[in-house]
């Protein structure tokens, strides 16, 4: 069963999502983080959902409040949100969603939870583990083609965005060129540590499922293996995957899912049962 669901956050602003409920009653309950310029709906990230339910995971995927996206799927209707993203939004976001599933608002309370994180997504989870674990009670953490800092920014580039006040990356998809205000950058010059994937994955001290495409040429496998070697885990490496796990976007729900696709959900399946009733 799905059902959509609207969360108002600390600003003011609407987190929108989809909970994936299995039939019987699930084992855990997961929340599926999108990438940089990615959200709810994009290519596998519901697939991904769907698969996990139906291997008895209750799944909510989510747009992130700064998305800039709503759920007409064809264009960033609000640039101007896009344009107030920051990594404290999302991590604020995940707490923000965390509380809807521990009070009641939507399903999943008193459930083992763990966070799931595509891409920068993958970077959100790992900061919102580090930074707030004691606040967030979670029992694991999964990325799939994380990236391993925050900013990959030349020093160069760096300067000329905050000289200018923000800088400008266009959409692939819709084509749209879209803002990035320099408060951006400006938050993690001004606290680094909290910017530090690598430190606050290890801070969590939660078991961790790191998976990583040998084909995805937009965060190189480097990223997942600095990743895997700081939470002194293994690498699951997804062999012959892209970043987006060799599947369109959009991809229908009823659609092959590619033998990385499949790989993914069977590694992070796992890893959900193994350690859901290890609390």
């Amino acid at each position: 069963m799905n059902d959509a669901f609207t969360i108002i956050n600390e600003h003011g602003l609407e987190i929108l999502g989809d909970s994936h409920v299995p039939d019987q009653p699930p084992v855990a309950c997961a929340l599926l983080l999108h990438g940089f310029k990615g959200y709810k709906d994009y290519g596998f990230i519901p697939l991904l959902a769907h698969d996990l339910c139906e291997r008895g995971v209750l799944v909510h995927r989510f747009n992130f409040s700064t998305s800039g996206m709503t759920n007409d799927i064809s264009t960033f209707a609000r640039p101007d949100l896009f344009e107030l993203d920051s990594w404290t939004r999302q991590v604020g976001d995940v707490r923000r969603v965390v509380q809807a599933v521990r009070e009641g608002e939507i399903a999943g309370m008193n459930l083992p939870l763990f966070l799931i994180g595509h891409s920068r997504g993958g970077a959100t989870a790992l900061l919102s583990a580090g930074r707030h674990q004691d606040e967030l009670g979670l029992t694991g953490v999964a990325t799939i083609n994380a990236v391993d800092r925050c900013c990959r920014m030349s020093e160069t580039e760096q300067g000329a965005m905050l000289e200018r006040g923000y800088t400008i990356t266009q959409s692939a998809r819709t084509k749209q060129d879209l803002r990035i205000d320099a408060g951006w950058l400006r938050e993690q010059l001004a606290s680094p540590e909290a910017h530090d994937v690598l430190l606050q994955g290890s801070r969590c001290g939660l078991p961790a499922c790191i998976l990583h495409g040998d084909a995805d040429d937009a965060v190189e496998i480097s990223a997942g293996e600095a990743i895997a070697h700081k939470l002194n885990t293994p690498l699951i490496v997804l062999k012959n995957a892209n970043h987006v796990l060799n599947m369109p976007n959009p991809s229908e729900i009823r659609a092959t899912r590619s033998p990385s696709l499949l790989k993914t959900t069977d590694e992070i399946a796992r890893f959900i049962h193994e350690h859901a009733f290890i609390v």
